[in-house]
């Protein structure tokens, strides 16, 4: 993975933390156009950190991070939605104040993901398009934030721990949504999740944080067949 040639996504040596705390090592990976990456590891692994620092959210200590070859991690994280990043963090920062429909068009850029391409893809929402934020359950908030990040029309969408407190049957909504983004869409992609079979399932890469570092990466197949060394990996007791 890392090292790939005409990788949409690259990495390179990447330090990052809060302050002056360094939680990320140099982190090197890539990702190529219309693959995703599962971002597996423990609780404080660093897993957010990396999303966060993709989405300018940290403090870069050093390293690259380049998006279709140019520099990512000299913008400030207004213009890296600008230049092609989809952000839904784990608040996922919805205009709670605002519609369902005014959250959507107050975000949109020119592309093919409009408003109206966020409805067909979840109903729920295009029902409660005039609710307000405060007014959605948290799958629907959740549908809401992926939404918005896709009306950017992003290259890469970043989402972090997405099914994370949803009742069942939003969780395999919210996997349906993300597997035709990945799979039928070609959206390039990284996802930090909790539940490590539902989404290598779902992604083409893997790679595995402990400690801020990089300690696996490779095939998301190849480790979603491997149960023993993804328990070992992510310190699972079974």
């Amino acid at each position: 993975m890392s090292g790939t040639t005409n990788a949409l996504l690259q990495i390179e040596g990447l330090s990052a933390g809060y302050g002056e705390a360094v939680v990320l090592n140099d982190v090197s990976l890539s990702l190529g156009e219309g693959e995703t990456l599962a971002l597996l590891g423990r609780n404080g692994t660093g897993k957010t950190t990396l999303i966060n620092t993709l989405a300018g959210a940290t403090r870069q200590h050093g390293g690259r991070i380049l998006l279709g070859g140019q520099p990512l991690h000299t913008l400030p994280a207004y213009r890296r939605a600008a230049a092609g990043v989809g952000w839904v963090p784990q608040e996922r920062n919805i205009f709670k104040s605002l519609t369902v429909h005014e959250n959507l068009t107050a975000v949109a850029r020119p592309g093919r993901w409009t408003p109206a391409r966020v409805y067909e893809m979840f109903p729920r929402l295009a029902e409660r398009k005039g609710n307000l934020g405060t007014q959605l359950s948290g799958g629907e908030q959740q549908m809401l934030a992926v939404g918005r990040a896709l009306v950017l029309n992003p290259r890469l969408v970043l989402l972090d721990e997405p099914l994370e407190g949803l009742a069942p049957i939003i969780v395999e909504e919210l996997l349906r949504a993300i597997r035709r983004l990945t799979r039928d869409e070609g959206l390039t992609a990284i996802i930090v999740e909790q539940h490590p079979q539902a989404i290598l399932a779902i992604s083409d890469r893997a790679a595995v944080l402990d400690h801020g570092s990089v300690v696996h990466r490779g095939a998301a197949a190849e480790l979603l067949a491997q149960p023993a060394l993804l328990d070992r990996l992510l310190g699972l007791a079974r």
